[in-house]
């Protein structure tokens, strides 16, 4: 019977209503987990020592780590210290980080997807690559190979030695681990595990699934796997992760699919992965994310801690950015500082400082994503 309603459910209701349903549950269980307020604790830390700016966090523990990852990288959330009694920031130099939305809050995602929109000749997508990655590609793409595994013995050896190695590896304590019994129902079912061989020799691996969303279908990177003696080696990992992602992208368009996703990264603007998929086409969109942090910005010297930790938000379901202008650095700092944080995928972009700082950074903006299908609107705000 069990069979025969989702055989019912499956011809009846849409793949794109399927997302829905899917993301609609998973935001669901996000707010019931944020519901458990017995589970929450009250935390106070600063990111670096010196630091004039304290972070209030209000939430689960678990969610803590999460938090500083959001605001300081996985660098600064290491050395976070605990703010001790009598060591509190100076009035208004406090930053609060809840788990609850509250009014003027923004409303930070954990992560974001880097979407290549498809539909359109190969040429035209790698003409957003630099010279020195199209090189790179044009080298090496002869070398590999991808082929799609249905055995079990492969698929746990990717799992035991190419997918869980490389999480660790790249993520630490951070790393959140596939289920083996789900790496064998995606490769098997709802999704397709394909191999990397170069010259014959398994050195990576590719987990993915479709996705349909209004109408489009998008082909997801779920997770990408290497082998030890390719994440060892920092100049190795960078071409195999380069042509992984790109016979990945190849599949994608061969196979009509509207968008390639290339995977989830934490949602900072600073964020390295974020940053390495910009660079491969990636246009930021929220999704597969259905949780988020309020954060409610200082009531002094906005514009110093945005121009120390840029943030993401999310308004109604567009995406915004929030960048800092501070007093001190010249226009060539700032353009310096913001150089990479061209995303397409923007809905607007929020501008602090003072009143008449930052009008060259402002045009600069302009200009630079003057070349972009849609690029964002643009607001000054007057801030200390």
């Amino acid at each position: 019977m069990k069979q025969s309603m989702a055989a019912i459910a499956r011809k009846f209701i849409s793949p794109s209503m399927r997302y829905e349903l899917r993301n609609l549950s998973s935001k669901g269980r996000d707010l019931l987990g944020r519901a458990c307020f017995w589970r929450w604790e009250v935390a106070r830390f600063r990111l670096q020592q010196q630091s004039p700016y304290e972070i209030l966090y209000i939430g689960r523990r678990q969610q803590r780590e999460m938090a500083k990852l959001l605001i300081g990288g996985k660098a600064q959330a290491a050395v976070a210290e605990e703010v001790q009694p009598g060591q509190s920031a100076a009035a208004g130099h406090v930053v609060v980080v809840s788990e609850m939305p509250s009014t003027g809050a923004l409303s930070v995602p954990h992560y974001l997807s880097a979407v290549v929109p498809l539909g359109r000749p190969l040429e035209e997508i790698t003409a957003r690559y630099d010279g020195e990655l199209r090189r790179s590609i044009r080298k090496n793409r002869p070398h590999y190979q991808m082929r799609q595994t249905l055995d079990d013995g492969e698929i746990g050896m990717a799992d035991q030695t190419l997918l869980r190695p490389y999480a660790s590896a790249r993520q630490g304590i951070h790393a959140a681990q596939f289920p083996t019994d789900e790496v064998f129902r995606l490769a098997k079912g709802v999704g397709r595990l394909d191999l990397i061989t170069l010259d014959g020799e398994v050195v990576a691996c590719h987990l993915g699934c479709e996705i349909t969303r209004g109408g489009k279908r998008y082909w997801s990177t779920l997770r990408f796997g290497y082998c030890e003696a390719v994440f060892s080696d920092a100049k190795r990992l960078r071409e195999v992760n380069s042509i992984t992602t790109f016979m990945a992208l190849e599949w994608a368009l061969e196979h009509g699919y509207d968008y390639y996703d290339i995977g989830l990264c934490v949602a900072r603007p600073d964020d390295g992965l974020l940053k390495w998929k910009r660079r491969r086409g990636g246009d930021i969109d929220g999704l597969n994310n259905h949780a988020y942090l309020f954060v409610r910005l200082p009531r002094a010297g906005v514009a110093r801690f945005l121009w120390d930790t840029p943030l993401f938000a999310v308004e109604g379901n567009k995406l915004t950015l929030h960048l800092g202008v501070p007093d001190g650095p010249s226009d060539e700092e700032v353009a310096s500082r913001y150089h990479e944080m061209v995303f397409g995928g923007l809905h607007k972009i929020y501008l602090y400082g003072a009143k008449g700082a930052g009008e060259q950074f402002l045009q600069t903006l302009h200009d630079r994503y003057a070349t972009l299908q849609s690029p964002p609107t643009m607001e000054r705000i007057v801030s200390g």
